[in-house]
């Protein structure tokens, strides 16, 4: 973080021209997309640990994919598996790391979602698309797959992972 605030000092001081002179040189663009990297890779560390502790606590099974998503099928539907474009029907509860309850489809009725097109999280297309109709699983979709940097501008704060409950109701092509 020092790193972050000390690049974006210099990038200030010298996009004002202002006059003042240091020893220091001026980090490259090469040398700033690498420190923005490195901060990335550590916070994604630390966010995949943060993960890792809140599954052990609640002696969670899940499995992990690619991508960083987290899940976990804990009762089997008989239904076909989902497919891309395909339109569901889902019952979900959303929560954070800490517990704080967010959205659930008690308050808001259950939602349809069009799997691979609608304006949902990243990682909760990829989650459907692991699921059978009649399914019920847990996700946890760490902040690259959630809302990023920016949360949902409501209850979602930045940088946060979600926990998703969900229960797919219906499902066809």
């Amino acid at each position: 973080m020092k790193v972050l605030l000390g690049l974006i000092l210099i990038a200030v001081t010298h996009s004002c021209g202002s006059e003042v002179h240091t020893n220091e040189e001026v980090p490259t663009q090469k040398e700033i997309n690498r420190g923005m990297e490195d901060i990335n890779r550590k916070f994604a560390l630390d966010e995949a640990v943060q993960i890792d502790g809140y599954i052990e606590r609640h002696e969670w099974d899940m499995k992990a994919t690619g991508t960083g998503l987290r899940y976990m099928i804990y009762e089997n539907g008989s239904g076909e598996q989902v497919g891309k474009e395909w339109k569901v029907e889902i019952d979900y509860h959303v929560s954070l790391l800490d517990g704080s309850d967010l959205y659930s489809s008690e308050e808001s009725g259950p939602k349809i979602v069009t799997v691979g097109r609608d304006n949902i999280e990243t990682g909760l297309h990829e989650g459907l698309l692991l699921l059978h109709v009649g399914d019920r699983a847990k996700f946890i979709l760490p902040s690259h797959l959630a809302h990023g940097l920016t949360g949902d501008n409501s209850k979602i704060p930045p940088r946060s992972s979600v926990v998703y409950d969900i229960q797919l109701l219906a499902g066809h092509p």
